[in-house]
């Protein structure tokens, strides 16, 4: 017994008659009669009397209707779910915290515009977290702000961000047309726990310029480091991103380094992937986010 003999089964038993149900279904009206005996043989039943020209459902007939309309319709749904998996399934997205905050929102609204079903779950954290979640395959895509460690892991920059230098509204180093790292060492650094993305780059700039610093301030939170900076504890380098608000209203000033800290901002996912539709999608999405903000440098 197959699904084919239940399409079959079906069609006779709406349509009353062998001949309209192989009409219905293009096949041969034999063809639609040997399915309905090899039906019956199989379960020992009688299910269709025939009183002259016309067909009646039995009993029997009429429980297995219910049973078959029913398995019909859930192969039906599947074939539809499956089919349309990229457009209906689930997608599971990565980001880091300042990426997470103020990229990852606009692209999953704009992903959700192209795909209303489409389930997605987003887990913000640190870049080496996303990129862990990644080699475990807990998420397909990820969206960070350093380079991955780990082997098997793809990366494509999609759009360039910059670090900057942050101070109290009237610190001594506003007044001055550009500054350089040495002058901002000078003072009490607030900064970004070892091991986060903005960290490891503020440190290895300052190692390049054999500048040794011990913060006076070291926290998981770059808001937390941000008002700490507004209060007047100290100077910090954050991600433009994490900050634009914060200077558009006033509350801190941005220092003009001498030698801007640029970085990209990358596309992870594991080599070993399968790329389905709606991944590419995604990616696509990051990409043109990239491009309206301005190309993605690459390494």
């Amino acid at each position: 017994m197959t699904l084919r003999h239940m399409r079959i089964f079906v069609s006779v038993f709406r349509n009353g008659s062998v001949t309209k149900a192989s009409r219905e279904l293009h096949l041969a009206q034999p063809s639609v009669s040997l399915a309905l005996r090899e039906l019956e043989d199989y379960y020992g039943v009688c299910l269709f009397e025939r009183i002259g020209r016309r067909i009646y459902p039995t009993d029997c007939g009429k429980e297995l209707y219910e049973y078959a309309v029913h398995v019909e319709g859930l192969f039906d749904e599947m074939e539809k779910r499956i089919r349309n998996w990229d457009a209906i399934g689930t997608l599971r997205v990565g980001a880091s915290i300042a990426i997470g905050t103020h990229i990852l929102p606009e692209l999953l609204k704009r992903l959700q515009q192209k795909y209303p079903e489409l389930t997605v779950k987003a887990t913000i954290g640190s870049s080496r977290s996303v990129e862990r979640d990644i080699e475990e395959n807990k998420v397909d895509l990820g969206l960070v702000e350093s380079s991955p460690q780990l082997e098997g892991i793809a990366i494509e920059p999609f759009m360039a961000d910059e670090l900057c230098a942050i101070a109290p509204v009237g610190h001594p180093l506003t007044e001055k047309e550009e500054i350089t790292l040495a002058e901002l060492a000078q003072y009490p650094m607030l900064m970004r726990e070892k091991g986060s993305a903005g960290r490891d780059i503020v440190d290895a700039y300052f190692a390049l310029r054999e500048i040794r610093i011990e913060p006076r301030w070291e926290s998981t939170s770059s808001q937390a480091i941000v008002r700490g900076v507004e209060e007047g504890l100290g100077v910090a380098v954050l991600p433009f991103l994490l900050v634009k608000e914060d200077l558009e209203r006033g509350r801190i000033i941005r220092l003009p380094l001498k030698r801007p800290i640029r970085r990209n901002m990358n596309l992870i996912w594991h080599k070993s992937k399968f790329l389905t539709e709606r991944m590419k999608t995604f990616m696509d999405l990051a990409r043109e986010y990239g491009r309206e903000r301005g190309e993605a440098q690459m390494p």
